[in-house]
């Protein structure tokens, strides 16, 4: 039987990472403002302190300046490979990028650049794949740059709703790219999501398992909105969800 898929947990704050741990993720995503933008660049504080606490689990740092599109304006491309090789000197596991050309398709300038700074750590592409029209091509494209993985929700604004593109995408690596490229399933994913992405193949599945804490910042600091928290409960429950496919 092929090997149980790895979890990884999107998490904003060092609490988050060992919650992760507690669970047996294989990795975190490290990232900041995940409802508000779909995840920004955390600080180097928060990096360097969960680089410190995370003795069973990698950590792998979103580098991602701003919200919106994935088109790189003037200047963004340095801001970027200065935070992979920050990254990769703070004694991250790994680093997630995405850069997007005008037409269409994956910047491979940009992303030959930010697979040099990061050194031989593991570079996933993020969920700018979502974006891509022919998205095995793109995977014959990252494929040749040295990509990890791909974070993907199959294009839909689910992963339940994309599983026939996951497992098309899942099929050619594995059948085409001989694996050299990993599939992490990621995006709106529920704990009841977990059998039918792994039945669709794919390496890994990634969710926040986060839930809002309710706090009053007031009207300097963001009113009622309260702040997110990875939620152990939902977190055990991927893992559980995970190990069952065995």
């Amino acid at each position: 039987m092929s090997a149980v898929p790895a979890l990884e947990l999107a998490v904003q704050d060092v609490a988050g990472v060992e919650v992760a741990a507690s669970v047996g993720a294989r990795r975190v995503e490290l990232c900041a403002a995940l409802g508000a933008t779909g995840g920004m660049t955390p600080g180097p504080g928060l990096l360097a302190a969960a680089v410190e606490r995370a003795t069973a689990v990698e950590v792998h740092l979103l580098v991602r300046p701003r919200p919106g599109g994935f088109v790189l304006v003037d200047g963004e491309l340095d801001v970027q490979v200065r935070e992979v090789a920050a990254a990769v000197a703070a004694g991250a596991d790994g680093v997630v990028v995405g850069a997007l050309s005008a037409d269409g398709t994956v910047d491979t300038v940009a992303l030959r650049e930010l697979v040099a700074a990061a050194e031989g750590t593991e570079v996933t592409f993020h969920r700018a794949f979502d974006q891509l029209a022919a998205p095995t091509a793109a995977l014959d494209a990252l494929a040749g740059l040295g990509v990890t993985r791909v974070l993907t929700s199959g294009g839909a604004p689910r992963c339940a709703d994309g599983v026939d593109r996951l497992r098309a995408c899942a099929v050619h690596s594995r059948d085409v790219l001989d694996g050299a490229v990993q599939v992490m399933a990621g995006g709106g994913v529920r704990v009841i999501d977990v059998p039918v992405l792994v039945e669709a193949g794919v390496d890994a599945v990634h969710l926040s398992a986060k839930r809002v804490v309710t706090d009053d910042g007031g009207p300097g600091g963001g009113g009622d909105d309260g702040y997110e928290v990875t939620d152990p409960v939902v977190a055990a429950a991927a893992a559980a969800a995970l190990g069952a496919s065995r």
